[in-house]
């Protein structure tokens, strides 16, 4: 083929066969190759001053190069033009709408001399390529865990209504052995991602080193090439599994691309293979999804004699940092002022804890997790709650309550007969009587109260003979046993005054006084 370039291994026998003194038609007829080409390179070995011995020990490149230079592009005054504009030609490429061939027709109006579209082309993807190099990354085990979503969703149909629930898949990869994991999740939030990424580690059996999310909401609440700043929520997680995240930087796709072929081989060897089958519930799904990928890392992959679970298992696993005793529990964090009435007021659950009434006015952390609340005030903790969904309500502990509040609180008839039963039998006949009405039983805790107070103030043998009368003539009710007390002490009064006088010598009688009328003057 006219143009070809011979092997250097042929074109040093033919140095060989001419270094012996063989003729050119000989050397052809030898090697199967034309006397012109046996010529040309002849020709080239003399033109450059060649030394056969020293061309014989180079190898094969170096000594193609010696032949055959050829003409470099960068030479050429249209490849410095383009050169200079390479920059200018990149960002436009990235503008919407703008293509290699406008780009191109523009640049021929600025250099009516210069490329044809073709070689255009080429020489700018070859300068894009030369300015934008790639690195190889090298991996160790157990260090780092890429995870992102798949940028197609899976579905379920839901059994009651037929409605098509279309659900994201997270996808995780260990760089080192490539072993992968998916979980099919409800949603993106924080809560479905951390979900995820639990379950994730728990069927690891350990933690890496490093996670490296995308910078996705769930995870990346202000993203920065140099200092981004993480969800609370991810940080606890992180903190919680002994790892450091290190988000990927932005539109930087090669930062994770093992993870983002690895969502290429899930969509043929796990949407693919399911694209036929009916689902009913999200617990079904995932059965498949992870049936799936287990043979996904169980198949042998190209040009390696191993399987991504064989490596997982015998160089990684062993590497990865002992889970806890127990899974992540997913916290939240809130800011509140406790209230006069001594409780804060959960939004998200409209619903109020108490928190001790020293505390009233004062600004409280909250974190609450899906079982529990826990309030913080000055950096300590003064109140932990089981945390409950009904809307309206109060989760009140009575220590936290003032003391006349903790009175009020614990109001009931019980209390009161144990109050009464403190005092005497017949108090608690009486207050029996009282609530035996047909009124609530808060209507009458304020007259036990009344009688409480009245049985501290009254001499008990009064109040006894009040309330046998009360009771004889069944009076049950504060104001009755008021008005006995009271009576109790105005008979006495009248008793007293009605009184006569002891007996005694020292009368003056009624003549004794008659003198002063007879005698006004007192002589």
């Amino acid at each position: 083929m006219a143009g070809k370039v011979k092997e250097m291994s042929q074109i040093k026998q033919l140095l060989q066969m001419h270094n012996q003194g063989m003729g050119r038609k000989q050397i052809a007829r030898a090697l199967g190759i034309s006397k012109t080409t046996v010529k040309s390179y002849l020709d080239k070995l003399e033109t450059g001053n060649l030394d056969i011995e020293q061309l014989l020990l180079i190898d094969d490149p170096v000594l193609e190069g010696q032949f055959h230079a050829g003409n470099p592009s960068y030479k050429d005054p249209r490849y410095g033009y383009l050169e200079s504009r390479m920059e200018h030609y990149v960002k436009e490429l990235s503008g919407k709408g703008v293509t290699k061939y406008l780009l191109w027709r523009e640049y021929r109006e600025e250099y009516p001399d210069g490329y044809g579209y073709t070689q255009y082309c080429y020489h700018l993807n070859q300068l894009i390529v030369a300015h934008s190099p790639s690195a190889v990354l090298m991996h160790k085990p157990g260090e780092k865990l890429y995870v992102d979503y798949a940028g197609d969703k899976i579905s379920y149909v839901d059994r009651e209504t037929g409605e098509i629930i279309k659900c994201p898949v997270f996808v995780a990869c260990l760089p080192y052995s490539d072993y992968g994991f998916a979980w099919v999740c409800r949603n993106q939030t924080t809560d479905e991602f951390v979900e995820a990424l639990v379950a994730c580690v728990t069927h690891l059996g350990g933690s890496p080193e490093v996670l490296v999310p995308d910078n996705l909401k769930a995870a990346v609440i202000k993203a920065n090439r140099y200092d981004p700043e993480l969800n609370r929520v991810v940080d606890d997680f992180a903190n919680y599994y002994h790892m450091t995240v290190i988000p990927a930087r932005i539109s930087r796709p090669c930062d994770k691309a093992l993870v983002e072929n690895q969502v290429k081989l899930l969509y043929s060897r796990v949407y693919a293979q399911l694209r036929n089958n009916q689902f009913f519930d999200i617990t079904s799904l995932r059965d498949a999804v992870e049936k799936k990928v287990r043979e996904h890392n169980q198949t042998r992959m190209q040009q390696k004699p191993y399987c991504r679970q064989e490596r997982f298992l015998a160089e990684e696993r062993p590497l990865l940092r002992a889970l806890p005793e127990h899974p992540f529990l997913l916290k939240r964090y809130r800011q509140y002022t406790v209230a006069k009435n001594g409780h804060i007021y959960m939004s998200m659950d409209r619903h109020y804890y108490s928190v001790p009434y020293c505390w009233i006015g004062r600004q409280a952390d909250v974190v609450y997790t899906t079982t529990l609340v826990s309030i913080y005030v000055d950096s300590q903790c003064v109140a932990t709650h089981v945390r409950s969904l009904a809307p309206g309500e109060y989760t009140t502990v009575k220590e936290h309550l003032a003391s006349h509040h903790q009175h009020w609180s614990e109001r009931s008839p019980a209390y009161y007969l144990q109050k009464a039963g403190e005092k005497s039998t017949k108090l608690v006949n009486l207050f029996e009587g009282i609530f035996a009405g047909n009124r609530p039983a808060e209507h009458h805790y304020r007259a036990c109260d009344g009688l409480l107070s009245l049985q501290r103030k009254t001499p008990d043998d009064v109040f006894n003979r009040a309330l046998n009368i009360a009771l004889d003539n069944s009076l049950y009710s504060y104001r009755s046993v008021l008005n006995l007390i009271s009576n109790d002490a105005q008979n006495r009064q009248i008793e007293c005054e009605n009184k006569p006088l002891p007996k005694h010598d020292n009368i003056r009688g009624k003549a004794y006084y008659n003198l002063f009328d007879n005698n006004p003057d007192g002589q």
